[in-house]
């Protein structure tokens, strides 16, 4: 089958022919239609794992996609072959992904239905940046306590994938959502929800916001800040606010030394996140902004182009 591996960390990503994988109990193997490009996958090239998960190679890259089961392994109950069905298909330590003609999952994994009315690239898109949103929302309590409190949130990295969703979950919680977005892409998060946008490439991002709301905030998402700009940004935090970042910046005894909330934040994706999701979708709630598609032998150029940063939405391969 074709797919897009790496022969060693580090190496760049290429096209390759490599057997087709088989269902073992418990799995489906999914007919693969697209394929949706996240952050990580271009971390695990490069190495991020090399110290934890003893991979074999080529190591087919990817984790996000949508296709049709294709056949299902023993003990198969939830999932049936014929199904149209999006979700995460990684598998690191056998070399799986879903940048291939066929992928891997377990059946009570976080693979379900595709939405009704969604087409397969809008559904690849949706799994790793949905449920991070999802989750990062739910932690940060924002469901319980926007209406009440007239909550406060900054969405920072807002044009990606995951900020997108968190902007869109947060609105309609009822909080009240500044996102950080450049003048090409600000009406684009304000549609999708945002009441305020600021951009960090005109000035103090903290001075901005201040000139918006000048008696802080109560909590902040962020998606692409270094831990030199989280201790800034930080500083916009009302007393008992709430930091939650997803790559790892905050240090969370220094935030409670200040009565502060600091959450480096990870989830555990599933069905039932998914399935949430779906609702979701559609109820016409969520979407998830494709940016563009591209065939499966450009993602090398793809993933160069997401490592170099400025998202405007979710990259999609076409398989």
């Amino acid at each position: 089958m074709r797919a897009i591996a790496v022969s060693e960390y580090g190496a760049t990503p290429a096209p390759m022919n490599l057997p087709r994988p088989e269902p073992g109990p418990g799995e489906i193997v999914v007919k693969m239609i697209a394929a949706g490009l996240n952050p990580l996958d271009w971390k695990i090239a490069e190495g991020m794992l090399k110290d934890s998960v003893d991979a074999p190679f080529p190591l087919i890259l990817g984790q996000d996609g949508a296709g049709v089961v294709d056949a299902v392994g023993e003990g198969v109950t939830r999932l049936r072959h014929g199904e149209q069905v999006y979700g995460s298909f990684l598998g690191v330590e056998r070399g799986l992904g879903s940048y291939a003609e066929y992928a891997v999952a377990r059946d009570e994994g976080p693979v379900t239905r595709i939405p009704e009315g969604m087409i397969y690239t809008q559904a690849a898109a949706v799994p790793t940046a949905g449920m991070t949103a999802l989750a990062m929302v739910e932690e940060a309590g924002i469901e319980k306590a926007a209406v009440d409190a007239g909550l406060t949130v900054l969405v920072v990295g807002a044009t990606g994938g995951v900020g997108q969703c968190v902007v869109q979950l947060a609105s309609r919680a009822g909080a009240k959502v500044i996102a950080t977005a450049r003048a090409d892409m600000a009406g684009t998060v304000r549609r999708l929800g945002a009441d305020e946008t600021v951009d960090h490439s005109q000035g103090d991002l903290n001075g901005q916001v201040l000139k918006i709301q000048s008696d802080g905030i109560d909590v902040v998402l962020d998606m692409v800040s270094d831990t030199r700009s989280t201790e800034h940004i930080a500083q916009l935090l009302r007393p008992g606010g709430t930091y939650i970042t997803t790559t790892w910046s905050v240090h969370p005894d220094s935030m409670e030394s200040k009565g502060l909330r600091g959450v480096n934040f990870e989830y555990e994706p599933s069905a039932e996140l998914l399935d949430r999701l779906s609702a979701l979708i559609d109820a016409g709630e969520l979407r998830v902004r494709v940016e563009r598609e591209l065939p499966l032998e450009k993602a090398a150029d793809a993933l160069a182009d997401n490592r170099a940063g400025g998202a405007r939405g979710k990259t999609v391969l076409r398989v």
